[in-house]
């Protein structure tokens, strides 16, 4: 059974290895995952989230609830138009257990390329939120936390909030 890592456990500012080999071991993590990330309400959960150290992630459609399962995924281009939008994080939680937010700057539309679970390649083009989820869900897997791309002073307020919850 797989257990969520919270902020400050070291294995989320680890960089994740690719995946080599799509194993019945890895397509159980990402069943998993799935299944915690909606018991959850999130839309998103990297490996490393679970403790697990190779380039996976789970995230779903917010709107039709579609889960993409992506093995290796890789932005290939990132739009110059950015947006502001809230973002939390399974990760991040502050003193009620639930997650914290703070508005964060992304690129409005990204292209990704991935390997699904039956060992094809996919790739698309995304905007809205799914270009948010998938490029806060690869930063994971560089061990990048959404938190690091703040501004100093709203970084530090976001963590004293999950300070408190130590």
């Amino acid at each position: 059974m797989l257990q969520m890592k919270l902020c400050g456990d070291l294995v989320l500012r680890e960089k994740c290895a690719p995946v080599d080999d799509i194993t019945p071991e890895i397509l159980k993590n990402m069943d998993e995952m799935v299944q915690m990330m909606r018991d959850q309400n999130g839309v998103g959960l990297a490996a490393p989230q679970v403790g697990v150290t190779k380039r996976f992630l789970v995230m779903m459609e917010p709107d039709s609830g579609k889960v993409f399962k992506m093995i290796n995924p890789r932005i290939t281009s990132r739009s110059p138009d950015t947006v502001v939008m809230e973002e939390g994080c399974l990760s991040v939680l502050g003193a009620d257990d639930l997650p914290v937010y703070a508005n964060v700057s992304r690129p409005a539309v990204v292209s990704v390329e991935w390997t699904g679970v039956d060992g094809k390649k996919y790739a698309a083009e995304m905007s809205g939120i799914m270009a948010r989820i998938v490029q806060h869900e690869t930063d994971h897997l560089d061990g990048i936390l959404f938190v690091d791309l703040l501004p100093a002073a709203k970084r530090e307020m976001v963590m004293r909030k999950v300070r408190r919850r130590k």
